[in-house]
């Protein structure tokens, strides 16, 4: 079980940084991070900045990593809660490009998020894009499993004491 906790831990934790990625790399750049932009302040759901979809997802995914290393059983609440996030992100996008027809044609403009490349977001498609499966769901369903993992590793084992021992 310590190695399986193990292998999710660094799953979790390579995800997270995958996931952000497209937000940290202008920080190592040196032309700092800019949350402005006609995608980035709305057009998320319910009104949410996508961009705060963005990080809440990411910093939730590390402290589920965390928790789960600690050995705390609220890893999978937090995992679920990153998972929330990033559902909601990655359906935002999908349904944002697949309200843009003709996303060709605005490639060219620099400001535009639904029609320039959303980093992580993007790769699936372009992997999956020959199986014939929605990208957006797979990558759901594979997010979905690892969460039933963390959630088993995450549980407490308790010793259970039959009548008439000691306790080892």
């Amino acid at each position: 079980m310590k190695i399986l906790r193990f292998v999710l831990i660094l799953a979790v934790m390579g995800y997270a940084g995958w996931l952000a990625w497209p937000l940290l790399s202008p920080l190592l750049d040196g032309t700092g991070l800019s949350l402005e932009g006609p995608g980035l302040e709305s057009g998320g759901p319910f009104g949410i900045p996508v961009a705060a979809l963005w990080i809440g997802a990411a910093v939730l995914y590390l402290v589920a990593a965390l928790m789960l290393g600690a050995g705390n059983p609220r890893a999978a609440v937090a995992y679920f809660l990153g998972f929330v996030a990033d559902a909601v992100l990655r359906l935002a996008i999908d349904q944002g490009r697949s309200g843009a027809p003709d996303v060709a044609a605005r490639s060219g403009k620099p400001g535009d998020f639904q029609a320039q490349d959303a980093g992580p977001m993007s790769l699936p498609g372009e992997v999956s894009s020959s199986l014939g499966i929605d990208p957006t769901w797979l990558v759901l369903g594979v997010l979905v499993l690892i969460g039933v993992l963390v959630f088993v590793a995450s549980r407490r084992r308790r010793r259970v004491r039959i009548p008439g021992r000691l306790a080892a």
